[in-house]
């Protein structure tokens, strides 16, 4: 019997959980606290199950890192965020997406974010370039910082990461660029790099499941995907800094978490 496709079924996972997601987004979500601002709903959870569930009967030799705590240690593995944007979800804010990255020995082979609303499908595979319905998508050919559109994030801290965040963003303004966004979820923020709908991404916190998928299909339309020191981003908790071959170089001269 022939072998199953990754990419392919991987699509297939995410275009279900799309729908299981988008059926859900009117109804009374039901809510777990994680913190006092990190939240899990039932359809998190929910779509997680049916990720696992689909990956699992075509690679029952494959592991998983699932935001919601499915894990299986294998030597490859899927990296999965079932709902990426989850606050979003809750206040029926429309951006928020399904994540899955496909990891071996610790280097991304493909990645796929679905957002369910727009029905926008990217995805990626090592060496083969990124793409958008089908459509080959590259970065942004911005060439001056000043001229940028920025986007960011913050962790679920309201302390000094925020704080720093937050000053990185008014130095970012202070240097004239056209703006700074902050969207709510990092997978997405990712692929609007990809496609050039921004310029340059910065996060000081996130987790391997926000980026796994984002980071390779930024970086496969064209972007350098570094953590905030300028160092090869690894799949752990990290900081990410990405952005078009233009601009990188300068913000991380502004990002840069140790010497600033």
């Amino acid at each position: 019997m022939k072998k199953p496709n990754e990419l392919s079924i991987a699509i297939y996972a995410a275009k279900m959980a799309g729908k299981l997601i988008t059926q859900q987004i009117k109804r009374k979500k039901i809510v777990g606290y994680k913190s006092k601002v990190d939240f899990v709903t039932n359809v998190d959870k929910n779509s997680e199950k049916l990720i696992t569930s689909i990956l699992r009967r075509n690679f029952p030799e494959y592991g998983i890192l699932a935001e919601e705590g499915t894990r299986i240690e294998r030597e490859n593995i899927w990296i999965i965020d079932p709902l990426d944007g989850t606050t979003n979800f809750m206040h029926n804010y429309p951006f928020f997406c399904v994540s899955i990255a496909l990891v071996e020995n610790g280097k991304q082979k493909l990645g796929v974010v679905y957002d369910p609303i727009r029905k926008e499908m990217f995805y990626a595979f090592i060496g083969k370039g990124a793409f958008l319905n089908g459509k080959k998508i590259t970065v942004s050919d911005t060439k001056r910082l000043e001229d940028s559109l920025l986007v960011t994030g913050f962790y679920y801290e309201r302390g000094d990461i925020m704080n720093k965040t937050l000053k990185k963003m008014e130095e970012f303004l202070s240097r004239g660029v056209h703006g700074v966004r902050r969207d709510g979820s990092a997978a997405l923020d990712l692929c609007y790099i990809a496609c050039g709908r921004y310029d340059g991404y910065w996060e000081y916190v996130l987790n391997p499941w926000d980026f796994a998928a984002g980071s390779l299909i930024a970086k496969e339309a064209g972007a350098i995907v570094t953590d905030t020191q300028g160092k090869e981003l690894e799949m752990k908790k990290s900081s990410i800094l990405v952005a078009n071959k233009h601009i990188h170089e300068k913000m991380l001269e502004i990002v840069n978490d140790v010497q600033n």
